[in-house]
């Protein structure tokens, strides 16, 4: 069996930009990052996936989001890599609506977070970390 936890927002730190982005909207960069942990106890293993995504305008940060979601499994629970992409998405999607709601307040409010490109991350190693 497969439990996944509520995301945790690790950090949102947010410095409003000393000029307006409306004036030079290409200047707006963002980056995201992802990494997976390792989780293991005497009945159970897992996997915590850890999202990060920077908001750079005019070489300052202006939003700095972490976000973390584990999973808990059985030990005897196999996982392949079609589960391991679903457990990522759903990761992504939890730390993508955490920002869709709390970004009103910022003057992010009409931005969207990048789409993960999963294709940029190896899996092998983090199926290794599962079994």
């Amino acid at each position: 069996m497969i439990e996944q936890t509520e995301l945790i927002v690790t950090k949102w730190q947010y410095h409003p930009p000393s000029t307006s982005i409306e004036e030079a909207p290409e200047k707006l960069l963002s980056s995201i990052s992802f990494d997976v942990m390792k989780k293991k106890a005497a009945t159970k293993k897992g996997i915590a996936c850890r999202f990060t995504i920077r908001f750079v305008f005019e070489n300052e940060t202006i939003l700095e989001y972490v976000g973390e979601d584990s999973y808990v499994i059985d030990l005897h629970d196999t996982i392949d890599k079609n589960e391991l992409q679903r457990m990522i998405r759903n990761s992504y999607a939890k730390f993508n609506g955490k920002f869709e709601f709390k970004k009103l307040a910022t003057v992010l409010r009409d931005k969207s977070l990048l789409p993960f490109d999963e294709t940029k991350y190896d899996l092998e190693p983090v199926l290794l970390l599962l079994q």
